[in-house]
């Protein structure tokens, strides 16, 4: 693989996508397998047990400063994934990241280049990016 990971995996994947190379295969495919990592997650909770999701209303202090907010705010997951949900749900998002990477080879995106603007745009508007 080459210095640049995004690049080499863009390039694996325009090579390696053979069937499903229609705009329309690509979006259900990637579709599929975000529903694929969700039911790996579900099973890690319902099957497996090594982690829990314990949901309740995120309730930080009234007069907290937005900076800190983090601090208060909860994922409402507890345990660690044992190495076998791990694996599983790994190669579930591995499969994601391939949809993803072919939709981009479709539409002629660079996936560095996304990922690069991405950084900046978080980095540049901190906390107030997804607002």
């Amino acid at each position: 693989m080459s210095d640049n990971c995004c690049d080499a995996f863009q390039s694996a994947v325009a090579d390696y996508l053979i069937r499903h190379r229609s705009v329309i295969d690509i979006l259900t495919k990637y579709q599929e397998s975000n529903a694929k990592v969700n039911r790996a997650f579900a099973k890690a909770v319902t099957e497996c047990g090594c982690v829990e999701i314990n949901a309740t209303r995120q309730n930080p202090p009234s007069q907290v400063a937005y900076s800190d907010l983090k601090q208060y705010m909860s994922s409402h997951i507890s345990g660690q994934l044992c190495e076998q949900c791990r694996e599983v749900i790994s190669n579930e998002l591995g499969h994601n990241l391939f949809y993803i990477v072919a939709l981009c080879n479709l539409l002629n995106l660079n996936v560095n280049e996304i990922m690069h603007q991405e950084y900046k745009t978080v980095t540049t508007l901190g906390v107030f990016h997804l607002t």
